[in-house]
């Protein structure tokens, strides 16, 4: 059966098992949990098109902007952000969320990503320490505390599987003893590695102990799925989605793993999603009016040419109306504290400050809920930029982490509240 977006949405709001209701004691008793969604869009924006002229919180809304402008007071546009010592052009996509340095360099490692340290922290507190998602792309924004990428879910359909189907109790015993022969399994590996260790030089034991936090880490992952396993799954009456296969149907790709996201945090699946729009192997975009454009990568290299600039224009125009949609739809969902947007911080932006010259310098960013004092354009300045991985910090915070630092970071971001 063929389900429309609005029949989805409305469908979504009914019997979900939600973590905080008011008819089960205070709302002040326990108050709604934190959440955060991070998007990148691969291409980025046509910088002139995208930021604001002037800052503060009189700023007047650029042309993209406009798109959002319903929302005005719960999001911040930044400029003059970047990741310090970040390059390499469309090879920065894997170090959107992490700020490891010179990702185009032979023998580049990653580093943690800032989605994997709310994940680690938040722990066994949903079925899903985190999602990772994308689109059109096989890459992804998320990467474990050894710089390991995790894989990204590319179907809403299987998503939705994920979160929402389970199999009979024979496949559920089944996946327990699964579980049960990895965790023996890393036992052994654990108490060879130690073995090891003492005849190993200095720098080979930080190599192992590395190894050993990784395996730490898959163990406690693997103690979580089996306390999660035998418990129901949340239940929902929308069917499962008709993902398209056609990968011109971007937009439709988008708006589903959005609607997808709303209903894993409405249902506390999980608190924490990355998503990953891969424009790059976009062959072409499928617009709202009908009308196809072809070579999203192709036009982002526009050259200033007009026709390029005038159509690429058009598919950036889609993207930033998806956004106002995903957050217009986290705000009509109600918790006891708030909305889900007041709870939720929405993360929009890019690698690349402007993909028709490959740069990494004044990247596209905005900060949407989550509790912030929004309604404002943060101008960092254009030349000597600031560490984006500043705003992470804040970030962190926000979502409750103590942490001193992350990457480059050298504080909280100056102006946000």
């Amino acid at each position: 059966m063929k389900t429309s977006r609005r029949t989805f949405l409305r469908a979504a709001g009914v019997g979900l098992s939600l973590p905080v209701l008011e008819s089960v004691g205070p709302a002040s008793s326990k108050p709604a949990p934190k959440r955060m969604i991070a998007i990148n869009q691969d291409l980025g924006f046509i910088p002139k098109l995208f930021f604001p002229r002037n800052s503060g919180r009189s700023y007047s809304l650029s042309p993209y902007l406009e798109k959002i402008a319903a929302h005005r007071e719960q999001f911040t546009v930044f400029s003059g952000l970047s990741h310090i010592g970040v390059d390499g052009g469309h090879r920065a996509d894997k170090t959107f969320l992490t700020g490891a340095t010179h990702p185009g360099r032979a023998g580049f490692r990653n580093s943690i990503s800032l989605d994997q340290v709310m994940a680690n922290e938040l722990g066994p507190q949903t079925r899903f320490r985190s999602l990772s998602l994308g689109i059109n792309d096989s890459r992804s924004l998320s990467y474990t505390q050894a710089g390991v990428e995790i894989p990204t879910i590319q179907s809403a359909a299987d998503l939705y599987k994920k979160i929402f189907l389970r199999g009979d109790r024979k496949a559920m015993e089944a996946q327990l003893v699964r579980l049960q022969r990895k965790s023996s399994i890393l036992d052994v590996v654990m108490r060879q590695s130690a073995d090891l260790r003492r005849r190993l030089n200095a720098s080979d034991r930080d190599r192992i102990d590395q190894y050993q936090t990784a395996v730490r880490s898959l163990e406690q992952r693997l103690t979580e799925a089996q306390a999660w396993e035998s418990r129901p799954r949340p239940k929902v009456d929308e069917a499962i989605p008709e993902y398209p296969k056609d990968k011109k149907q971007f937009f439709e790709m988008v708006r589903m793993m959005n609607d997808m996201s709303l209903l894993a945090f409405q249902t506390d699946c999980t608190r924490v999603i990355t998503l990953f729009l891969g424009g790059v192997r976009t062959p072409g975009v499928n617009l709202e009016n009908g009308r196809t454009i072809g070579g999203y990568h192709n036009i982002s290299h526009h050259g200033k040419d007009e026709n390029k600039l005038k159509q690429l224009a058009e598919i950036e125009v889609g993207q930033l109306e998806l956004l106002g949609e995903l957050l217009q739809n986290l705000k009509d969902v109600k918790e006891p504290d708030g909305t889900l947007l007041d709870r939720t911080m929405v993360l929009y932006g890019c690698h690349m400050g402007d993909a028709n010259i490959h740069n990494n310098t004044n990247l596209p960013v905005i900060l949407a809920g989550g509790g912030f004092r929004h309604g404002q354009h943060l101008a960092f300045n254009q030349h000597n930029n600031s560490p984006l991985a500043n705003l992470y910090l804040s970030m962190l915070h926000n979502m409750g982490l103590e942490t001193e630092r992350f990457a480059s970071s050298t504080g909280t971001l100056t102006g946000l509240v």
